[in-house]
């Protein structure tokens, strides 16, 4: 007992100092805001990203420094000041200092339940789509306006990005520290580069939800394009894609991913764009080399190798950017645009193309340039239309702001897609006729490989009309 005295005594006399007490009041604030925030914390996540920081991150700060403040001084007055020969006595039987006891005990235990429902929340909160997306608005801006017109919107950005388990969610914490960091002191660059090594295996991703085996059979793919011209006039493209895997049918998928089938590839670049070496094993157990024009070696040379997964043509399933003449083709199958303007394509397409140095100068010029053109060159129609007018010109802005953020220099076409070979090489980074080693199979550029083409560039094609989906 008497050692337990000689230990308190200090502790009481040491933590009667301005840092202390501060932290003490850190504390206690703290502590107080927790309780009347409890039943939100329990109800939901607010959709503010903004009041979500300030629960899940402030508060919890403000606590866990409040807590460190008081040992820190302590330390400091036992380091600076001159202590007593004799610290005033402590007595268990002394009623006011058994109520410090149970005060402090007290703290203690409510300290701990405070603290780890504090620190459960901000982990939390750091797994919300809000958080991810909007609380470093401007850096995420771009990949968060992506995700939400995306196939994947209604699915939490942790689900592909971090997914279960302890291994992948103290990576994603690590990552996401330095991240704070980097926005903190504007570290980042601009645009922010694609996260190629860090993304989580495909398989233990997207086979979540998507099984290849199960993508069988042939879809159609109905694919509008619009003219230039004054009626800005519709041409279809009409595609039976075999997009294959499972009921026996090999299709695309059953070619890269079916059973028995692996595929292994050496890459030029950190973007996996050149690939010169590929390696391929059919279901037949043999395995066939295919080098490209001045790769000499007859393996990987030196450069680093990879297996062939679903994200080395589903690069961007979530965060997909558009050019300019597939995205306003787009806004005018969304009615975004209304193509009964003339030449509705082409000046929406002007407008967009132009540079602008910022966000706002792209949001006050893009309408007022597409309202001028009708204003000089369609008085009439402009005035008759001018609720058409204007709506196609915030459909155009639309189109704009979905694809280019100038803050963080993204430009169109800033982010390559590999999905077919329209935009950018996608499938041709393989597909370029190179034969194999031993020879007996190339990997083939062939169209009706992977889609049997029924309509190309027809105004009226008269294949939709016999499958009924003529509009």
């Amino acid at each position: 007992m008497q050692k337990l005295k000689e230990w308190l005594s200090p502790v009481v006399y040491l933590s009667s100092n301005w840092i202390s007490l501060l932290g003490v009041v850190m504390v206690t604030t703290g502590g107080i805001l927790w309780i009347f925030l409890l039943p939100a914390m329990f109800r939901t996540h607010s959709q503010d990203p903004y009041i979500g920081i300030l629960q899940f991150l402030v508060l919890p700060a403000v606590f866990f420094a409040g807590l460190g403040l008081i040992p820190l001084g302590i330390l400091r007055v036992k380091r600076r000041g001159r202590l007593p020969e004799v610290f005033p006595p402590i007595d268990l039987r002394n009623e006011r200092f058994r109520r410090l006891l149970a005060f402090v005990g007290t703290a203690t235990v409510a300290n701990l339940v405070i603290g780890s429902t504090l620190l459960y929340g901000a982990v939390s909160y750091m797994e919300t789509v809000s958080f991810c997306g909007q609380a470093c608005h401007t850096v995420m801006k771009p990949e968060f306006t992506a995700y939400q017109n995306s196939p994947h919107a209604r699915v939490r950005c942790v689900e592909c990005h971090i997914g279960p388990g302890a291994n992948w969610f103290v990576k994603s914490k690590i990552s996401g520290s330095w991240q704070v960091i980097s926005v903190t002191f504007n570290l980042y660059p601009r645009p922010i580069p694609t996260p190629i090594e860090n993304l989580r295996p495909a398989r233990e991703t997207c086979e979540v939800c998507h099984w290849p085996q199960k993508f069988g059979g042939d879809r159609v793919r109905v694919i509008n394009s619009y003219a230039d011209d004054e009626k800005v006039t519709r041409r279809q493209t009409v595609l039976l894609m075999h997009i294959g895997g499972g009921n026996g049918y090999e299709g695309i998928h059953g070619a890269h991913m079916g059973p028995g089938v692996f595929i292994r590839y050496a890459h030029a670049d950190r973007e996996r764009q050149k690939i010169p070496w590929v390696e391929y094993t059919g279901k037949d157990g043999r395995t066939y080399v295919f080098r490209s024009e001045g790769h000499k070696s007859d393996g990987p040379g030196g450069l680093p190798v990879r297996v062939m997964d679903c994200m080395d043509c589903h690069n961007r399933p979530s965060h997909s950017f558009e050019l300019p003449e597939k995205a306003v083709n787009r806004a005018i199958d969304e009615g975004l645009i209304d193509r009964t303007l003339p030449y509705a394509k082409k000046t929406a397409l002007e407008a967009i193309q132009q540079e602008y140095a910022t966000t706002a100068e792209s949001e006050r010029e893009i309408p007022a340039r597409f309202r001028a053109f009708y204003e000089k060159n369609y008085p009439q129609i402009f005035a008759e239309r001018r609720e058409a007018v204007e709506r196609s010109a915030r459909g155009a802005l639309a189109v704009y702001s979905r694809n280019v953020f100038p803050e963080m220099k993204v430009k169109w076409g800033t982010y390559f897609n590999n999905i077919g070979h329209t935009d950018f090489d996608g499938c041709f980074r393989c597909h370029d006729w190179r034969e194999s080693t031993p020879k007996g199979r190339t990997i083939t550029q062939d169209c009706d490989t992977c889609h049997k083409t029924l309509a190309q560039d027809e105004e009226s094609p008269k294949v939709l009309a016999d499958l009924g989906l003529a509009k």
